[in-house]
């Protein structure tokens, strides 16, 4: 699976700036990050899993959607997620 309460729960409290912080752009982009990373690790033994492959373009593309957004609003707090969740931009 996924997702488990626990690993979420560790995301949010890792990128959250407060207790229960589930809507900064950072909480988002890390949750997008490590379902992209399962999903992406799933298509290596699923090659033709094309519906989880379309999902994933989705996933990608919020993802990119919401970098774009934090990259416009603070250029630091984007560098630094991104240093630190390893994205390449």
């Amino acid at each position: 699976m996924a997702f488990d309460t626990a690993t979420k729960q560790q995301i949010i409290a890792e990128y959250g700036t407060s207790e229960g912080d589930t809507g900064s752009p950072e909480v988002q982009i890390a949750l997008l990050t490590h379902r992209i990373t399962y999903l992406t690790e799933h298509l290596k033994s699923h090659k033709h899993d094309h519906h989880t492959r379309r999902g994933l373009m989705l996933l990608v593309g919020q993802r990119k959607r919401l970098l774009k957004y934090l990259q416009g609003v603070d250029i630091e707090r984007y560098r630094a997620l991104i240093q630190r969740l390893g994205i390449r931009r």
